[in-house]
């Protein structure tokens, strides 16, 4: 476990430096984003992944790793956008949107924590492919929760599905950035 959490820590400190750097070029834009359209953003990013991964070749000079950081990155800014609500301007400074981004990466980190333990690291043995897949399931999830304006009978809301995307991009990265075997 001591190394799975090191390699977290690696993990989220590459997509909170990106994070970072793009909040100073940007400002926080994203404020203006709904809920709904984070959730198709990172659809986009997830799709492209596995277009990638099925195709084999990439007409755009970035590969699957720029994206599982973008997944984590627009998965933070959901969380954050479900507790903030959005807004009609890029309201925060920029301290404020680290302060939140560090919150709830803190948050999803100790939920990986928790389920890591009882799962064992299975998570491990599993390919990234099956990662892409999950991140998808989670999309059409929350599309659904989203279109039941938030309301389900026994689920988990948008907020956990976001987190569980963010930890599937995480484990992704740690396996890329590592060069762990792909549980072939």
């Amino acid at each position: 476990m001591q190394d799975t959490n090191k390699q977290f820590e690696h993990v989220i400190s590459i997509c909170r430096d990106l994070f970072a750097k793009k909040s100073k070029d940007y400002g926080p834009s994203w404020r203006i984003m709904r809920p709904e359209s984070i959730t198709d953003q990172i659809f986009i990013k997830a799709n492209r992944i596995r277009s990638l991964e099925t195709k084999e070749k990439s007409m755009i000079d970035e590969g699957i790793r720029a994206e599982f950081i973008a997944i984590v990155n627009y998965g933070v800014i959901g969380l954050i956008q479900l507790e903030k609500g959005y807004a009609d301007t890029a309201d925060m400074s920029e301290e404020e949107v680290l302060k939140l981004y560090d919150k709830h990466i803190t948050a999803t980190k100790e939920l990986m924590y928790a389920k890591n333990h009882d799962y064992d690291e299975a998570w491990r043995s599993m390919r990234i492919s099956s990662y892409t897949d999950f991140i998808l399931m989670k999309i059409y999830r929350a599309k659904q929760i989203e279109a039941n304006k938030g309301k389900t009978l026994v689920s988990e809301g948008i907020d956990a599905n976001y987190m569980d995307m963010i930890n599937y991009a995480l484990f992704a990265l740690i396996k890329l950035e590592y060069g762990e075997s792909d549980g072939k």
